[in-house]
């Protein structure tokens, strides 16, 4: 089942509580990134959790193996659904975040892995030394990352056909960029509607400022979750 994942870029927790009330429970999943975790640290995240958020803690861990294990045990102690590392890290540090999770007791959170950020364009990635285009540097990175165990990678859904194909259904293709029509495209590059997202084959879209600048947050939220519906099959398939 297609998940839309609401990012809470807000500046403090107290207006990111503010939205999330104005929300149904459920129906949708909820992302906190850096910004408003440093703002509002673990009892923010735990909050959510404890009111029965699915919660995607977005902190694109990316250190040395050891710090990355101990990041990811701390996570699923807070209860997240998922949490992702930064395939940048390396083969070494992503199996080391997959045994933390794996070996971990209680909640054990999906694991999803960073591979190019959807701000990024073929002239930024030669910026700081990488020539690949970003589909190429995709790949090699979800490669990279698949073959470490990790449940799926974040990738552009300009990328997902080729990863869905080479991966199969059961990977995870999160994917940030997502702009209804008519939404303006902010700082993000490689940018796709909800419908063609799910075409290309992603399983979760990341939303943001569509959802949390609208005047009617959960109507927006229900406009979107209607194009999911017209656009995913109907043949009993996720």
């Amino acid at each position: 089942m297609t998940s839309v994942i609401i990012a809470l870029d807000f500046p403090s927790p107290q207006t990111a509580h503010a939205f999330v009330e104005r929300l149904p429970l459920r129906s949708c999943r909820l992302k906190v990134g850096k910004e408003l975790f440093v703002r509002g640290g673990p009892q923010f995240v735990t909050q959510l959790v404890d009111q029965g958020w699915d919660v995607f803690l977005d902190l694109k861990f990316h250190d040395i193996p050891n710090t990355v294990a101990a990041a990811c045990r701390a996570a699923a102690d807070l209860g997240v659904w998922m949490v992702n590392v930064h395939a940048l890290g390396g083969r070494a540090m992503l199996a080391a975040a997959r045994n933390a999770i794996d070996q971990g007791v209680g909640t054990q959170p999906l694991l999803t892995a960073v591979t190019v950020l959807t701000s990024h364009d073929a002239a930024s990635l030669r910026a700081i030394g990488l020539n690949d285009t970003p589909a190429q540097a995709v790949n090699r990175l979800a490669q990279l990352s698949a073959d470490a165990g990790v449940d799926g990678v974040v990738c552009s859904a300009q990328e997902a056909p080729e990863l869905r194909a080479q991966f199969g259904p059961a990977f995870r293709l999160v994917t940030p960029g997502i702009r209804p029509h008519g939404a303006a495209a902010d700082d993000q590059h490689r940018i796709v509607t909800p419908a063609m997202a799910l075409q290309a084959g992603a399983s979760d879209l990341v939303i943001g400022r569509p959802i949390t600048r609208a005047d009617d947050p959960a109507a927006a939220l229900q406009s979107i979750d209607s194009e999911i519906r017209l656009t995913t099959p109907t043949d009993g398939s996720d």
